[in-house]
């Protein structure tokens, strides 16, 4: 097969990435003309270098970036075993959307296909869902070039994640300064109404841990806060619902976090699900009787996760 992948324009760097990721991914499929399609819109946007704006909405002309990258990820997925929980929270959350209420799904992040895992899922029968979601995204996914057609096809509100946001040091402030403007611009998007935004609140993706059992990453109590205090500015009803995701399998990540871009990729065929549980009340929760500020916001954050690890001990 690798005779057949012509990767001229390619970055020698990212040349062994994509070799071995096709490897994997045709053993999974046996679909290589996606793959050549794919190829070649790698080589398209190292001609034509594509700039991501702090809030960006999926491109559909003249290339369709979102049903490319929904084609691309769907045989991957085993849906006759895969599923969703949470239909009924799902359907309420769509008579929110069409009353021009506002949706924050607070939610663990397992794979860079995440988004178009969702979408695929929702497409049978909450496919105009799937399309409305924006997601809050790290700097990664709109950098690597192996991602940036996959991103093209989402809306995003980018940001720098508080794991990568030292790195390097001396952009830190302009990382932080652009972070602010991002925050600014979502709480207008609140405003207007209507709009259902996916955040990671642990910042990156979840990891093996010692044991090599799955675990759900902490949930940072600043990020939840800072979500919060925009839907409490922009004024317009924005509810807040745990999201689960079980991925992991589709996409796994590198075992250690990477600083740098460029990692291994192995994409296999399994089953996926995704769980919505019921709107979580941002002021009354477990622990929401602690007067300290630094504390009440940890028992929140905590309370959201342990909802999501349960759910997710099901999922799995």
């Amino acid at each position: 097969m690798d005779k057949k992948l012509k990767l001229e324009g390619i970055p020698p760097k990212f040349q062994k990435i994509l070799l071995e990721f096709a490897r994997g991914y045709r053993e999974a499929t046996g679909d290589d003309s996606i793959l050549s399609a794919f190829i070649e819109r790698l080589q398209y946007l190292q001609k034509h270098p594509f700039t991501f704006e702090p809030y960006h909405q999926k491109i559909r002309h003249p290339f369709d970036y979102y049903k490319f990258s929904l084609d691309f990820i769907r045989p991957l997925i085993e849906l006759e075993h895969s599923r969703i929980e949470g239909v009924d929270v799902l359907k309420k959350i769509d008579a929110e959307l069409k009353k021009g209420e506002n949706a924050i799904l607070l939610a663990n992040h397992q794979t860079e296909t995440d988004p178009q895992a969702i979408a695929i899922l929702l497409e049978k029968n909450f496919s105009h869902i799937g399309e409305k979601i924006i997601y809050v995204a790290g700097e990664r996914v709109v950098t690597d070039p192996l991602a940036i057609p996959f991103s093209m096809g989402c809306d995003l509100l980018c940001i720098y994640s508080k794991r990568y946001i030292d790195h390097p040091p001396e952009q830190k402030m302009q990382k932080q300064l652009h972070n602010k403007n991002t925050m600014e611009l979502m709480s207008r998007l609140l405003q207007e109404g209507g709009k259902i935004i996916y955040v990671a609140p642990s910042g990156g993706r979840d990891r093996r841990g010692p044991d090599g059992e799955i675990e759900v990453a902490p949930f940072d109590p600043a990020s939840i806060e800072m979500f919060y205090l925009m839907a409490r500015k922009a004024k317009t009803p924005t509810h807040f619902y745990p999201f689960t995701l079980a991925t992991y399998d589709l996409l796994p990540p590198p075992e250690n976090i990477q600083k740098e871009l460029g990692e291994m990729r192995r994409a296999q065929r399994c089953p996926i699900h995704i769980a919505f549980s019921p709107e979580f009340d941002m002021e009354n929760f477990p622990g929401s009787e602690e007067k300290e500020k630094t504390a009440r916001r940890q028992n929140r954050a905590d309370a959201i996760w342990k909802i999501v690890n349960n759910t997710y001990g099901r999922l799995k």
